[in-house]
């Protein structure tokens, strides 16, 4: 058996920024966020939980993230690759989603093959895992959340994943296009990682499933939708943020929220 958390052990909730939300939060729609297994933190970064009882249909959007997921609920248990455009899903009466989110780079001891054979797609676990994934979806529809979450640990820590040395250093450099807005292009996070572009094109494809020039212009547009909620101008961004021009930033931005900068802060400020 692999590495199990200990049974007595609080799990912990973590607080991370929302970054990817496009909709206020509705009422009657819940969301939290609970650390993971110690075995598992070096490839996962946390479970999420959704929960919901809606009087009426409630699409939610959210701006994707370069990560892989692993999501179980009544209707599909899945690994959900990176989704380069438009995220939506329709949610309505009375549901719950256990989720567990990856590091970027950390779900390849567990996919058999580059992460980039999962960009845009949706695995079920049963034709993933075979039997033993059909078996964990129903024990995980089953069991409230703390088992739950427990049982998905058993589960991915029975793989007998194998830490792999590229990880840690893409983490940090997925981390630095996040957090440093001054990296707008690719041969500037090459510059900070000490490679060439190309072998940091070929790192992202295996490892996170998607390329460099992706992940800095995804975690650009989450900036400006950030700040477009909080009030800015939407009119200042788009040099700041790596855009050739302001109908540059436009067409992403609309592109992947569904509306243009102007008409995003008019809704979320409403």
């Amino acid at each position: 058996m692999g590495e199990e958390p200990a049974g007595g052990a609080a799990r912990r909730l973590v607080e991370t920024r929302q970054r990817g939300w496009i909709d206020p939060v509705r009422a009657g729609f819940g969301h939290s966020r609970h650390s993971c297994a110690e075995g598992l933190s070096p490839y996962a970064e946390h479970f999420w939980i959704s929960t919901w009882d809606l009087a009426e249909p409630y699409t939610q959007r959210l701006i994707s993230h370069p990560t892989v997921n692993l999501t179980v609920t009544e209707e599909y248990a899945r690994v959900a690759g990176v989704i380069p455009g438009e995220f939506s899903c329709t949610l309505e009466g009375r549901g719950r989603v256990v989720g567990l989110r990856f590091r970027p780079g950390g779900f390849r001891p567990f996919a058999g093959g580059p992460v980039s054979e999962l960009t845009g797609r949706f695995v079920s676990l049963p034709d993933m895992y075979g039997p033993a994934g059909a078996t964990l979806w129903r024990e995980v529809l089953a069991s409230p959340d703390e088992e739950a979450m427990r049982l998905i640990e058993r589960f991915l820590l029975d793989l007998r994943p194998t830490p792999d040395a590229p990880i840690d250093p893409l983490i940090e450099r997925v981390a630095a296009a996040e957090t440093d807005q001054t990296i707008t292009r690719v041969d500037q996070l090459a510059a900070l990682a000490g490679t060439s572009v190309r072998s940091l094109q070929r790192l992202f494809q295996e490892y996170v499933g998607i390329g460099p020039k992706w992940v800095i212009r995804r975690f650009r547009l989450h900036e400006a939708a950030e700040r477009v909620r909080d009030g800015l101008a939407p009119a200042g961004l788009a040099a700041e943020l790596g855009y050739t021009d302001q109908a540059h930033l436009t067409r992403d931005f609309a592109a992947v929220v569904g509306l243009p900068p102007a008409a995003y802060q008019r809704l979320t400020s409403a």
